[in-house]
């Protein structure tokens, strides 16, 4: 074996390895945020003005602020304001992404429910069901027909965004990537976006699949 396949082979491997951390902030991130995002949702929608305002301000918030400047912050503030520095900087990511993947969740959600007809509501009750009766047969489907493709937008976005974390000294491909420049090779830093477009692929994919067969599921 050659020295440049050597090479070629010892560096994958290495990329490999960070790109797990990329890995496990992706996967948290969307476990974690999609539920949160939907309590989140219910509280733009609640008829209690204290719970409303409150969420619209966070989302207002996070939503209006970089994602880098959130990773600062959960991952500098306490130390700074508390005395309790975060010692877990994969904790601290993990808390900035779902916080902000939730709200940008939250308004899909909210978007697509109030876009869905207000007679489908009031049918289910005509029918004697209650509202979570109502939601489990009639709106749900329906809700995840009207989110698959811009959740799937946001899904590619945080493949990408994994990548952030490298601010906050996260040991992901980017940051692996970068220790190779102090060796005068630079070509591993571009060799990170065939990991990114392999990953942003198969999310593609599984998204597009997930409509074609909603879409036939509806008939269209």
């Amino acid at each position: 074996m050659s020295s440049t396949t050597t090479t070629l082979w010892n560096v994958t491997l290495n990329l490999l390895d960070g790109f797990k951390l990329n890995a496990v902030i992706f996967f948290v991130t969307l476990i974690l945020s999609l539920p949160l995002g939907m309590i989140v949702t219910f509280g733009l929608m609640s008829k209690i003005p204290p719970v409303k305002w409150l969420c619209k301000f966070l989302v207002w918030i996070i939503r209006g602020t970089p994602l880098l400047l959130q990773l600062y912050i959960v991952f500098y503030i306490p130390g700074i304001l508390f005395g309790m520095p975060m010692r877990n900087r994969i904790l601290a990511t993990l808390i900035a992404f779902v916080i902000n993947y939730s709200m940008y969740f939250a308004e899909i959600y909210r978007g697509a429910l109030e876009n869905i007809p207000k007679g489908q509501f009031e049918a289910g009750k005509v029918l004697g069901l209650s509202k979570t009766q109502v939601f489990f047969h009639v709106i749900l489907f329906q809700l995840i027909k009207r989110i698959t493709a811009p959740i799937g937008n946001e899904v590619i976005t945080l493949v990408k965004d994994t990548s952030l974390a490298r601010v906050i000294a996260v040991q992901e491909i980017l940051m692996v990537a970068g220790r190779y420049i102090g060796y005068a090779l630079i070509w591993p830093l571009f060799y990170t976006g065939v990991f990114f477009l392999s990953a942003t692929a198969v999310v593609t994919f599984v998204f597009g699949r997930l409509e074609r067969r909603l879409n036939r599921a509806t008939g269209e």
